[in-house]
């Protein structure tokens, strides 16, 4: 018996005799002339089932990745059981939204999986053998990845029927939204820096540091006497970057490790730090320009809140619709 002929068999016979083996204790479709073991029914949603080699199946992109990250043998353990308990809480969702598709008479033309795919290529400029090359190198055929879109587009119709077209975002909301959170649309400051660095290598000793951070200390005092910055960054400056006079670029506070922020963050134009300890060694920065970036105006801000606002709606609502499908459901996960 072929893999995909026991699939078909294990697909039929466990949904029929379902209640006789759950009686019996077996959970188990096996080679009747062979006493191989085939494949199991890990969950059973309302008339569906879930079969191990599905669960497998979705599993192990994200088994691979755990594998190979490093981790230590106790932590890599209790991810594995983590994440196939959410593959399987995946696909019990899947089943769900599935059988409601069914029951919603909800379909997907020919013609529209042909449109989406052609948009999938026009915006990747894709011709059709590079399209099936890059679904080969994924382990797909184009059969396969149809269906994969058409289920795609089939649940994304499902989400619009029961969700999407019950969700009203008013003026109120975006404006609401828009005053409370001021410091992603107000305006904001950027830093455009200079430096002055001294490293300090990995093995140097205590006497070394102190060796280098007295040097770094000299140059402060030559900066505090009004002697130029970049003309001091020229001579003493052991930094590799070297346009814009030494300069760094321009920079967020948040975009600077805390220490940099806290020295700079009430400083002005033409301005340095005392010595800093960094993790590249010693260093002053130099304030060279403050540049004021303006925030976007409400009108500027009100598409990007609104869909943003719509697509958090989309998902708590989808969960909670997941959720009360669960809840009105028989299924029975089997360990």
């Amino acid at each position: 018996m072929t893999k995909l002929l026991r699939q078909i068999f294990c697909k039929v016979v466990c949904i029929r005799y379902f209640f006789i083996f759950c009686a019996l204790g077996f959970f188990i479709i096996a080679d009747v002339q062979g006493a191989e073991v085939v494949d199991r029914i890990v969950a059973v949603v309302n008339d569906d089932i879930i079969l191990l080699s599905e669960l497998d199946e979705s599993f192990k992109p994200y088994a691979d990745r755990i594998m190979t990250s490093g981790y230590s043998p106790d932590e890599e353990r209790r991810m594995l059981f983590t994440t196939r308990e959410e593959a399987l809480n995946q696909l019990i969702d899947q089943k769900l939204t599935d059988q409601q598709i069914k029951q919603s008479n909800i379909t997907v033309s020919d013609n529209e999986i042909d449109g989406a795919i052609e948009r999938l290529k026009e915006a990747n400029f894709f011709t059709d053998e590079e399209l099936r090359e890059m679904l080969g190198a994924e382990g797909l055929t184009i059969e396969e990845y149809r269906k994969r879109i058409k289920d795609q587009m089939l649940r994304a119709k499902l989400v619009n029927f029961e969700i999407k077209s019950k969700i009203v975002i008013t003026k109120e909301d975006i404006e609401s939204y828009y005053k409370t959170h001021s410091d992603k649309y107000g305006g904001i400051n950027k830093y455009r820096l200079n430096n002055i660095i001294m490293k300090v290598p990995s093995f140097a000793s205590e006497e070394e540091k102190l060796m280098v951070l007295k040097k770094m200390e000299i140059v402060l005092t030559a900066l505090e006497a009004g002697k130029p910055f970049d003309s001091i960054a020229g001579i003493y400056s052991e930094s590799s970057y070297v346009s814009d006079e030494y300069g760094l670029g321009l920079f967020e506070l948040k975009e600077l490790s805390p220490k940099i922020q806290e020295a700079i963050k009430d400083m002005k134009t033409g301005e340095f730090t005392p010595v800093l300890d960094t993790d590249q060694g010693y260093q002053i920065f130099y304030i060279k320009e403050i540049v004021d970036v303006p925030g976007k105006s409400f009108d500027e801000a009100s598409l990007e809140i609104e869909n943003m606002l719509y697509q958090e709606i989309v998902d708590k609502k989808f969960r909670s619709w997941i959720d009360e499908l669960r809840e009105m459901s028989h299924i029975k996960i089997i360990k």
